[in-house]
This record gives structure tokens, sequence and C-alpha cells, in this order.
């Protein structure tokens, strides 16, 4: 299983920028959930948000309203764009995905893209 992320870059503080992750190789298998997370520089990797299959997303309260998180189930692919980016949404995106089968979850990461927010 790999999971591709892309669609990281530099932008102002106001800017907007959409992530991708394509989930591959996942055979037989269903994605329950597909979810971003980010890592800031000396800090704690964070949950952003979650999608299910279903479409239903949470969401991290400090982007509600300026991040939006869709799925295409049939290219398991998973979207996040992120509006009115602020500095403090600089990190480097990593995407997971919960992958079933045979009733077994299974988590995998995508190799992460980086995110900058200038002032």
């Amino acid at each position: 299983v790999q999971l591709q992320a892309s669609g990281g870059g530099s932008v102002q503080a106001g800017g907007s920028l959409r992530l991708s992750c394509a989930a591959s190789g996942i055979g037989s298998s269903s994605v329950p959930a597909m979810s971003w997370y980010r890592q800031a520089p000396g800090k704690q990797r964070e949950f952003v948000t979650i999608t299910q299959s279903s479409g239903a997303t949470i969401y991290l309260d400090s982007v509600k309203g300026r991040f939006t998180a869709s799925r295409d189930n049939a290219k398991n692919t998973v979207y996040l764009q992120m509006n009115s980016l602020k500095p403090e949404d600089t990190a480097v995106y990593y995407c997971n995905a919960e992958l079933r089968r045979l009733g077994a979850l299974t988590n995998y990461w995508g190799q992460g893209t980086q995110v900058t927010v200038s002032s």
C-alpha cells in the first residue's frame, strides 16, 4: 500500500492550497477512513481532519471554517482544501489511510508534504 501526497507549497497568509492524497495497492481492502495530520517544527504531530467513506468529516477546531476535506472513493483519494491560511498552519502535512481487510484494520502513512505560510 502506498499513499502519495501532493499539493504543498509556500503561500502568503490568507492564501489557499489544495492537498491531495491517493492510496494505491490496496487490493481488495476497503478504506473506512482517510485523515490528515500535520507536524510543525519542534511540535508533535497533530490531527487535522478525518473523513469517513460516507463523507462524514471531523475537523480540528482551529481549522474549522477554513479547511474542507473531501473524498473520491472511486479513486481512493482524499483532498484537503485549505483557505485563509495562517502562519500557524505551517507544517508538514501527512495523510493517513485506515484499511480494512478480512476484518483487520491497518493504518498507513504518506510521505508528507510541506506547507509554508508566510506573514
